[in-house]
């Protein structure tokens, strides 16, 4: 082969010819290599796959999302001179009156409270009502009957044709409600919907001061072009009315973007993994090419130029990459299938799984370029390669102290790479800042941790320490130590498994309701002025606490610092939604004063009316302090100031207000009022709520026992999602541990082999690898740790403002499991060589 080595030119074919030669020894290895980046490779375009056919079908099942061509919605009931305006608009209309009540089954005595919807005309115009039986949809309209949602069917043991009492009527269950347009396994489940003919809906007697009713008019246009027209000529009438207007195209393009948010996490959870895959590529190729240096340096002796050395070793990787590529695409096109299935109590549509190509295009040409790109540093060291080196190994250097400008295009190509593929994923430069400057941060400092591991050891290590010991440090720090490399690679991926782990638990704990003795757990709402002692009296009939009671008032801004509604353009949020206040002479224990003063009563008519505003909702509406306000209150306008803002703590038990007025104020205004109590068992609420529901049927009763119920078997999906993804990382990460340390083994060989040489046992040489890896793990998984605790810290106080406390017990786990396989690794990739004589080996190293 070396007799063929051209004099001057080599062509192209030889230098593949030399890549495929050269490869044949090591292909083992290369597969390390590979095994590193397929997993990212495969996350990415599983979920690039997933994300073109969710957008497909949701282009294609728009409609049937939709339900109608054109939706008006209002949270207010609308004048009557709109009124006659709806009802001139389109070819086809239907309405829908929208709103939480309970409803009481008869046979087996349960009740809930649900979400009611009052249906009148032949909505839905695209897609369907689906039920059992299927005629149920269309002919409940003509009775007293009841679509009712599957999930309550089964939970309260119902049957079609059994009654159920809503409000003051009483309904026969005409159809189970297997699904409705929009409708998710996830809504269904959270709040379950039951369908009533709008024609019933004042005879219920549910609508009282302070009812929260969504009323929607749905529109079927044959000409699309009168419904562009119609648009145009109405919506600045409708907004200013506080109407809004969805399309087909506008709940596209909404159901398109909250999907991007998922699949924005999908995708940065498989870039994670992608890039612990070019943390292993670049440890890889660093030891891979420190194995050459003889041999790239004898071609340059037989006149083989420093380029085309670099070319050989730059076409073993580009295939490598591709191979690697391909696999992890094929791998990915095969997972996209089970994210669907993952996913399904999240979609409102149904998923068509085909291959993506484009998906499979992004995968290929991204292999390709991280393959190359994060192999380069140590590609480019070849052209450094001296001749000399076949002759002065041991003597010669293979590095330069002059500056490489190439290196260092590539390294800022690499930044690049990283900020454009993570402004990709978040849409977002703050983001992508933080998360780019992060993750260099963290190289950095493994860095600078495994410089000063170096150096204390060889500065402060005892002389009096027995020879294994001295051997096993040694190993830390002499010529051709992996140290560096393996530091960087062993910290990288420790902290992203742990940060992985701990950002899952920050999540979930971040949504956990408390559920203590002291807490509440059950809520009834839209009680009126005249049944709140009543109410009182039933609750003390079952012994039950009163552990808060309050007065709720609904009403709208009219006017901020003089600006109304419809001519502040700008502020559109702060007239739109209604507001539900109430009145209070002292601030409870979840609000705490951040700006301003409060003051807790108006004692005199004419007095100013101070205000305290939720510091984050006033943010929202454009609020500051001292800004005045015009609430209308049921059509009465009151004029308040802005006198101080609170820090509200969400996440308590008890009755949060964005808006709290002074007592002596609101008294007299139209109002509900909410009680919250504690039940001891679930005998006792089913009895309370039936109760409750039979005496006063217009109150609403929330179970926080069953909300609670529900949000775990919520958050048990929701961390499958998230555990699922992250399991691409953190497998990855175990990859790129395991290859790490199985790539290093080679700069080892010749110390073990001079060891056995002058009469090492088997047990001694293990004992000093397992001391070198022991401690290289050990240190560098603790400065992994440390970057995990930091960042999901971070995390915890600036994006979820939550606490962050680590699970003292699983992050032991964590860290022992990495160490341990960090000293199994190494001691078992020693094993080839202690089962064989050193000649043997010595003679296999030389072929």
């Amino acid at each position: 082969m070396l007799n063929k080595l051209p004099k001057q030119s080599v062509p192209v074919s030889w230098l593949f010819k030399m890549a495929w030669r050269d490869s044949r020894k090591n292909r083992s290895r290369l597969l390390l290599f590979i095994s590193s980046i397929i997993l990212g490779i495969a996350a990415l375009v599983a979920v690039y796959s997933f994300k073109d056919n969710l957008q497909n079908d949701i282009d294609r099942q728009a409609k049937e999302l939709t339900g109608a061509d054109l939706i008006v919605e209002s949270r207010k009931a609308v004048s009557k001179k709109t009124q006659q305006m709806l009802k001139t608009m389109g070819n086809d209309r239907a309405s829908e009156s929208t709103f939480g009540s309970m409803v009481y089954f008869i046979k087996s005595g349960g009740s809930r409270l649900v979400q009611m919807k009052a249906l009148e005309g032949n909505y839905p115009f695209y897609g369907s009502i689906e039920t059992t039986p299927a005629s149920a949809a269309k002919t409940f309209f003509n009775g007293r009957d009841a679509l009712v949602d599957k999930t309550l069917m089964l939970q309260f043991n119902a049957k079609t044709g059994d009654s159920i009492s809503i409000g003051d009527l009483t309904f026969k269950i005409a159809g189970v409600l297997d699904k409705a347009p929009g409708q998710t396994g996830i809504s269904s489940s959270v709040a379950p919907i039951i369908y009533i003919p709008l024609k019933y809906l004042d005879k219920t007697g549910l609508i009282k001061t302070g009812s929260r009713i969504n009323y929607k008019y749905y529109y079927k246009f044959s000409n699309p072009n009168e419904l562009e027209a119609v648009i145009k000529q109405l919506q600045p009438k409708l907004e200013k009315e506080g109407l809004d207007l969805d399309t087909v195209a506008e709940r596209k393009e909404q159901t398109g973007r909250s999907f991007r948010d998922l699949n924005r996490f999908l995708a940065l959870t498989g870039f994670i993994a992608l890039l612990l895959g070019c943390v292993g590529v670049g440890s890889a190729i660093h030891v891979y090419i420190q194995e050459k240096l003889s041999a790239i340096a004898t071609l340059r002796c037989m006149g083989l130029k420093s380029w085309d050395a670099f070319l050989i070793y730059l076409i073993q990787v580009a295939f490598i990459g591709v191979i690697a590529a391909v696999i992890g695409s094929i791998l990915g096109t095969l997972i996209q299938f089970l994210l669907p299935i993952v996913l399904k109590d999240f979609l409102p549509v149904e998923i068509t799984m085909q291959v993506s190509w484009s998906a499979i295009g992004q995968g290929l040409l991204l292999g390709l370029v991280i393959s190359v790109l994060f192999a380069l540093p140590s590609l480019l060291s070849v052209r450094r390669i001296s001749p000399l080196n076949a002759i002065r190994a041991t003597f010669e250097s293979n590095t330069s102290k002059k500056i490489d400008l190439l290196k260092g295009v590539v390294y800022l190509l690499m930044v690049v790479f990283i900020v454009g593929f993570t402004y990709l994923q978040m849409q977002g430069w703050v983001q992508t800042i933080a998360f780019t400057v992060g993750i260099l941060i963290a190289f950095l400092l493994l860095m600078a941790f495994s410089s000063i591991l170096m150096f204390l050891v060889r500065k402060l290590m005892p002389a009096s320490l027995s020879y294994l010991w001295r051997q096993g440090f040694a190993n830390l720090y002499r010529p051709n130590n992996q140290t560096l490399m393996l530091t960087v690679s062993i910290g990288l991926s420790t902290a992203f498994i742990c940060t992985l782990y701990f950002v899952q638990g920050i999540l979930i704990n971040r949504v956990t309701l408390s559920s203590g003795a002291s807490q509440p757990n059950m809520v009834l709402f839209d009680i009126q002025n005249t049944q709140k002692a009543a109410v009182t009296d039933v609750a003390k009939s079952f012994k039950l606490p009163l552990m808060n009671q309050v007065p709720v008032i609904t009403m709208r801004i009219e006017e901020i610092n003089g600006k109304k509604a419809g001519v502040d353009s700008t502020n559109k949020r702060a007239f739109r939604n209604e507001i539900r206040a109430t009145y209070q002479d002292t601030l409870t224990a979840a609000e705490k004063i951040v700006d301003g003063k409060w003051i807790g009563k108006v004692v005199n008519a004419n007095d100013v009316v101070y205000i305290s505003l939720d510091q984050n909702f006033a943010k929202s509406i454009k609020v500051k302090l001292n800004d005045k306000i015009v609430f209308n209150v049921q059509g009465m306008l009151l004029p308040t100031v802005v006198g101080s803002l609170r820090e509200v703590n969400w996440s308590r038990m008890q009755t949060n207000f964005r808006v709290v007025f002074p007592s002596g104020v609101l008294e007299q205004a139209p109002q509900f009022h909410v009680l919250m109590t504690r039940v001891p068992n679930s005998e006792t609420s089913a009895n309370f709520q039936g109760s409750v529901v039979r005496k006063f049927p217009n109150i609403s009763v929330i179970d926080l026992g069953l909300v609670l119920k529900l949000l775990d078997e919520l958050l048990g999906k929701i961390s499958f999602v998230i555990q699922f993804m992250a399991g691409f990382s953190m497998v990855t990460g175990w990859i790129v541990l395991v290859s790490a340390v199985l790539t290093s083994k080679n700069q080892r060989i010749k110390e073990s082999i001079l060891l056995r040489t002058m009469g090492a046992s088997r047990k001694q040489i293990l004992a000093i690898n397992a001391i070198e890896y022991f401690f290289l793990g050990l240190f560098a998984a603790a400065a992994g740790l440390i970057l995990a605790i930091s960042g999901s810290w971070a995390l915890a106080k600036f994006s979820f403002d939550a606490t962050f406390i680590p699970p003292l017990l699983p992050t032991f786990l964590l860290f022992s499991s990495v160490v341990l396989l960090i000293v199994i690794t190494g001691i078992l990739s020693s094993r080839s060589i202690l089962n064989k004589p050193p000649l043997q080996i010595l003679r296999n190293e030389g072929n």
